[in-house]
């Protein structure tokens, strides 16, 4: 079964329990599937989906921190537990100690010294943590902090 499959399983599921927050949070993600198959102009494959999901995830968590700073915590725990209901689709995230190791490893083969060099650690970065569902603004902050000190 594919991983849209599983969405749309997972959501008929919900919508039979009655689990309202769950299966308001699985129609937006099926919509920007189907809508990233209408752009796309096709199927879209498991990989698709998970960047989808990603993006998705990066889209709420901005919004958390918005709605934190403006003083609306009830938005940023609807937003939250969105975030929770996707997560369960994708691979375990990269945990602190990886993210270390693999900038630690890009440092030194790109040679980087300095903060100035820390677009060529990124693009070296990335790679390394492909598929670990690692945290873009987690791996920038750990690549400052080692070039800075």
């Amino acid at each position: 079964m594919s991983l849209k499959d599983q969405i749309i399983s997972d959501m008929t599921a919900a919508m039979k329990a009655q689990d309202a927050a769950r299966t308001s949070t699985l129609r937006m993600v099926k919509a920007a599937i189907m809508n990233r198959e209408k752009d796309g102009g096709g199927a879209i494959t498991d990989e698709d989906v998970l960047k989808l999901l990603r993006s998705q995830v990066k889209q709420r968590r901005d919004s958390v921190e918005q709605y934190q700073k403006a003083g609306r915590p009830e938005l940023a725990d609807k937003e939250i537990a969105e975030i929770a209901v996707i997560e369960t689709y994708l691979p375990q995230a990269a945990s602190e100690a990886e993210i270390e190791q693999a900038v630690s490893e890009a440092i030194t083969e790109t040679g980087a010294s300095s903060i100035k060099d820390m677009g060529a650690v990124m693009k070296a970065v990335m790679p390394k943590l492909a598929g670990k569902n690692a945290d873009g603004r987690t791996v920038s902050d750990t690549v400052k902090k080692k070039l800075a000190g």
